[in-house]
Parts: C-alpha cells; sequence; structure tokens
C-alpha cells in the first residue's frame, strides 16, 4: 500500500478520474497516480513526480494493470524511470479471463 499525501493527490482525482467523487478515486492512490502518469499535463506530472518521489512512481508502473498506460506513456516511463533499455520495454499489461 503506497503511503501517498491524499490532499496533494485530491484535486488530481478530481481532474483524472472525473467518473468518480475525489475521496471514492483516491480509495486507489495508484490508480490517480497512474491516470495523472498517462494523461497528465506537464505542470501535473512534474508535481506529480516532486511529490511521491520516483520509486512510488516505479511501483505503480511495475503493478500497473491493463488499461492503466496507454503504449506511448508506457514506454516512457519505462525509460524514464530506468525500468527498461532501449528497445527493450515489456509489453503493457493484458486482461485474463478464467
Amino acid at each position: 500500500m503506497l503511503q501517498i499525501n491524499h490532499e496533494f493527490l485530491k484535486p488530481l482525482a478530481k481532474k483524472y478520474i472525473w467518473w468518480k467523487t475525489p475521496d471514492e478515486a483516491l480509495a486507489f492512490p495508484e490508480r490517480v497516480i497512474a491516470q495523472v502518469m498517462n494523461l497528465g499535463v506537464f505542470e501535473d506530472v512534474q508535481a506529480l513526480a516532486s511529490q511521491v518521489g520516483d520509486d512510488v512512481l516505479r511501483e505503480v508502473v511495475q503493478n500497473a494493470e491493463a488499461g492503466w498506460f496507454n503504449g506511448r506513456s508506457w514506454a516512457y516511463w519505462h525509460y524514464r524511470l530506468g525500468l527498461a533499455e532501449v528497445d527493450r520495454v515489456p509489453p503493457l499489461p493484458v486482461r485474463r479471463f478464467g
């Protein structure tokens, strides 16, 4: 379980998880963080990275569920966080049924 400042994440939850209330979204802070990493504007991404640090961002990427990242963001964060070498990004997570 991530130890994250919910007050910091609340406005981001409202902006990037618009289909839930901020309090509902904050029940899963890693999802809020992933959504900002995937869709966030530069300023929000920079503020998030500064606030939570690379270790938390790595944890979110390494435990991401299917649909949390698009291909471009997935590759960017793997490179940015030192999780992959050039042309060696792992495949996106996929849903498995059964």
